[in-house]
């Protein structure tokens, strides 16, 4: 229930205010990157309204940060990560999400961007449904997380024992 008031939220952001977060939210990442230097980092491809990051990719790409796209390998499994550059050609992945067309899996990026479905105070995300960024995180060693979202989705929600709060979440102002 939570979840689709969430994804009704989240889909009715007018585009105005939806492209001033996503500016904002690429500016704190690239803040934060150009602070930290980081090699390598996990982006996703935005489906279902979530923020949408490509000029914040290609800028990211530019500065010589090593991008992959995450790939689902199977149910109850953790994410895989595939190498990926912005404008490289893409196909619809195990849940239809676009994975890169050659798949070539990297090792585990030292940062991952993650879309949010909802977020709390205290770091915590709410996603999908499917537990893939939580087997993700739950693997050794743990990446930095960046949790993507919005103002307007930041909520409180009874967090399980699967659940792994994000290091920070970048929603914009």
């Amino acid at each position: 229930m939570l979840r689709r008031q969430l994804l009704d939220a989240r889909r009715a952001v007018n585009f105005r205010q939806r492209s001033q977060w996503d500016r904002q939210i690429t500016q704190q990442i690239l803040t934060w990157a150009k602070e930290h230097q980081p090699r390598t980092m996990g982006v996703y491809w935005s489906i279902q309204s979530e923020p949408d990051l490509f000029i914040c990719y290609q800028e990211l790409a530019a500065s010589g940060i090593v991008l992959s796209l995450p790939v689902v390998i199977g149910q109850g499994q953790p994410l895989r990560y595939a190498s990926w550059r912005p404008g490289q050609d893409t196909v619809r992945g195990a849940m239809g999400v676009p994975v890169p067309a050659h798949i070539e899996h990297v090792a585990m990026p030292e940062v991952l961007i993650i879309p949010c479905v909802g977020h709390n105070a205290q770091g915590n995300r709410l996603g999908y449904g499917g537990g893939f960024y939580d087997r993700t995180l739950a693997t050794t060693p743990r990446p930095l997380t960046i949790g993507i979202s919005y103002p307007c989705l930041q909520v409180e929600f009874e967090v399980s024992e699967y659940d792994i709060p994000l290091d920070m979440i970048f929603c914009g102002e």
